[in-house]
């Protein structure tokens, strides 16, 4: 049942009394109808329809609470702060409040905020609270190990923040996206991808058969074709962005994957409702 802090996260808090009606208008989830005890999956995206920030959306008090990449706050502060005109809105990192997961059944202390992730159920929760209120008895690696074991992307270990969009990664399979809620930054490019199922590129669970995972951005092909790049690994399992339909093609040909020397085979993610060509392991 384990806990593990995630220092390489942080809170984004957004507050006042127009912050539900502001994030509703810009980020990709439904914000009104989050509910208590829920992390959501959100992102802010470029007019251009691409991932600048992925984010757990969650209620807190006086507004919301973005749990983002801790390198990456102070900038969604800033971006934010682009589109809110005279709305009555504030927005400021928190390092106050540390970041943890459960899962597993994991139970934290009374005083820490326990939220469902939203993405996942498997995920377990997420953990909210002041420095040291936590028991973690799981690394920052274990919980990586066990997302990417579960096929769950996350910015910047998997795609590139500012070149992927929401489909490829996954965040239409995974609650991170809502295709009637109206307007926001980007919206029409990520309808348009839904309406015509253009979305030739996902990130999908690999494994690899004669090694462990090599470094994220390592370059799939198979024969003389590139169809896409690794992403986060743990041991001889990872994530990687590939094109479905070259892969389709490889694997009419018979071609092997291929990534840093290593040979790779192919998963379909058991949430995902989008076909993927068989590679079994």
């Amino acid at each position: 049942m384990p806990i593990a802090l995630l220092p390489d996260r942080t809170i984004v808090a957004v507050t006042g009394e127009e912050a539900e009606t502001f994030l509703q208008g810009v980020v990709t989830c439904n914000v009104a109808t989050l509910a208590e005890g829920e992390a959501r999956l959100g992102a802010l995206l470029t007019p251009q329809g691409k991932i600048l920030f992925d984010f757990l959306i969650s209620r807190g008090e006086g507004g919301f609470r973005l749990d983002v990449a801790a390198e990456r706050a102070a900038d969604l502060a800033k971006r934010l702060g682009l589109y809110r005109l005279r709305a009555k809105v504030a927005f400021a990192p928190d390092p106050t409040v540390a970041v943890a997961a459960a899962w597993g059944g994991s139970v934290p202390a009374a005083e820490v905020s326990t939220l469902r992730d939203g993405r996942l159920s498997e995920l377990g929760n997420r953990l909210y609270a002041a420095e040291g209120a936590f028991s973690a008895d799981a690394t920052e690696a274990d919980y990586h190990a066990h997302r990417i074991g579960l096929g769950i992307p996350e910015g910047g270990r998997d795609f590139p923040f500012g070149e992927a969009f929401p489909h490829e990664a996954l965040m239409d399979q995974i609650g991170g996206v809502d295709f009637r809620k109206g307007c926001y930054v980007g919206q029409e490019v990520v309808s348009r991808m839904q309406h015509r199922g253009t979305a030739r590129t996902r990130i999908v669970p690999v494994v690899y058969r004669d090694g462990q995972a090599p470094e994220a951005g390592t370059e799939i092909v198979a024969g003389q074709k590139s169809l896409g790049a690794t992403g986060s690994g743990a041991g001889t399992r990872g994530l990687a962005s590939l094109r479905l339909d070259r892969l389709a093609d490889a694997l009419a040909a018979g071609e092997p994957l291929r990534a840093g020397g290593a040979t790779l085979g192919v998963e379909k993610p058991a949430f995902a409702s989008f076909p993927v060509p068989d590679a079994a392991v």
